[in-house]
């Protein structure tokens, strides 16, 4: 017995390394879980006083910003979940919309003690609590736990993880989730006498996530060892194609006339025109939003450090690479649209060093001496815009084409 124990004990002190370096693998490859999460949660941003909102049968109403508070609660916890996916947020504000209208509701028939825990209001649903309505007599937690969002949010999820494994089941327990009808799935969770509630929110739900968040832009803030250096860096569009049209820096934005920042470049190119990644990397981001539209976000390692490259308002059509998949620089990844909150064909490029705050794309680009690719050479870019230019100037990686003056119609994000 003595002479097994030891053997165990020496195998692990000889295998602990290897162990280990196989479990920082896993935690720094995104291919390894980003093919079915999100990649290091949504990044929620500001939340809004209000928000008016359109449910599938036609009926608007108003959001509040305490309901847009608990929203941005649960994509933020929900979003960081294993296996979680932009889809699966999405289904639970679906379910907590119908459940409760986004209100962490008390109820003082069934658990006088409920008062005791801050609420929104106070329910009459059975003896139900909270954002999703669960039960304690089901096993979904006790009154101190489902009176708390981030507890019910976890518990909503469920898998390996949550505070109700193996039963109630989340969804993460519900086989085949992700290829279900959102509102089919929603219901997998709730179990309510009224099943095609939930489908009615999915509109809305969508409007909050893409209203509450903003492009992700890394996975990590350190280079990650499974990112080698990148060989090259060029520029995202074909040569002769571009004209910049709207610069880093603030400026008067111009769809809703507020100064603000202007997180990348744009550069005006006719709708289907090819981008390209600008440098080798892993794709973070491959997704498609009312908002963003077509968004991509790939990771790389520029000079030892880490560094996020975002590109913005394809078409659904025009996004051909997936999360997890590596590129290299200049491999064709999108084509330019004009999706989102867009006025016409371009292509929005972000730079992050770290996945952090923006910097100057334009300047960055051309500070690593991005060279063009080969392409189309007077392009037809009437459509191209001359976007008023406030704050930081920035100039372009190389020479348009077309002067940028060819049209005074301008472009969004």
């Amino acid at each position: 017995m003595l002479r097994k124990l030891g053997i165990a004990i020496l195998a692990l002190l000889l295998l602990g390394p290897s162990i280990m370096l196989v479990g920082v693998g896993l935690l720094v490859n995104p291919a390894a879980s980003a093919a079915c999460t999100t990649p290091g949660g949504l990044n929620v941003g500001a939340v809004p006083d209000s928000l008016k909102v359109t449910t599938r049968d036609g009926s608007t109403f108003t959001l509040t910003k305490a309901q847009l508070t608990h929203a941005a609660t649960i994509i933020s916890v929900g979003s960081k979940i294993e296996g979680v996916t932009r889809d699966g947020v999405q289904i639970a504000l679906m379910a907590a919309l119908t459940e409760s209208s986004l209100r962490m509701l008390s109820n003082t028939s069934s658990y006088p003690e409920s008062a005791d825990y801050s609420s929104d209001g106070d329910g009459e649903d059975h003896d139900s609590l909270g954002l999703f309505q669960m039960r304690p007599q089901s096993g979904w937690g006790s009154v101190k736990d489902l009176m708390d969002p981030t507890y019910q949010v976890k518990a909503f999820f469920g898998g390996p993880t949550g505070p109700n494994y193996p039963s109630p089941r989340g969804l993460l327990d519900i086989p085949g989730w992700q290829s279900m009808d959102k509102g089919e799935a929603a219901q997998a969770v709730e179990v309510s006498a009224f099943p095609d509630r939930y489908r009615n929110y999915e509109p809305v739900a969508l409007t909050i996530l893409d209203t509450l968040t903003k492009p992700a832009s890394s996975s990590g803030g350190q280079p990650k060892a499974s990112i080698p250096e990148t060989s090259r860096i060029v520029f995202p569009l074909p040569q002769g194609t571009w004209v910049m049209t709207s610069p880093f820096g603030y400026r008067t934005h111009p769809i809703t006339g507020q100064r603000t920042l202007h997180e990348g470049t744009d550069y005006a190119a006719p709708d289907g025109t090819p981008i390209y990644a600008v440098a080798d990397g892993i794709v973070t981001v491959a997704e498609y939003t009312d908002t963003w539209g077509g968004h991509i976000v790939i990771d790389h390692t520029v000079d030892g450090q880490a560094v996020s490259t975002g590109y913005i308002h394809m078409w659904a059509s025009g996004i051909h690479v997936t999360v997890g998949e590596r590129v290299t620089a200049g491999q064709h990844i999108a084509d330019v649209g004009s999706s989102g909150r867009s006025t016409g064909p371009h292509l929005h490029f972000e730079v992050r060093p770290g996945g952090g705050e923006p910097i100057d794309s334009d300047k960055w680009l051309t500070e690593y001496g991005a060279a063009s690719q080969t392409g189309t050479v007077n392009a037809d870019v009437s459509g191209g815009c001359a976007s008023e230019r406030h704050g930081e100037q920035a100039t372009s990686a190389t020479t348009p084409a077309v002067p940028a003056a060819t049209s005074a119609s301008r472009r969004e994000n």
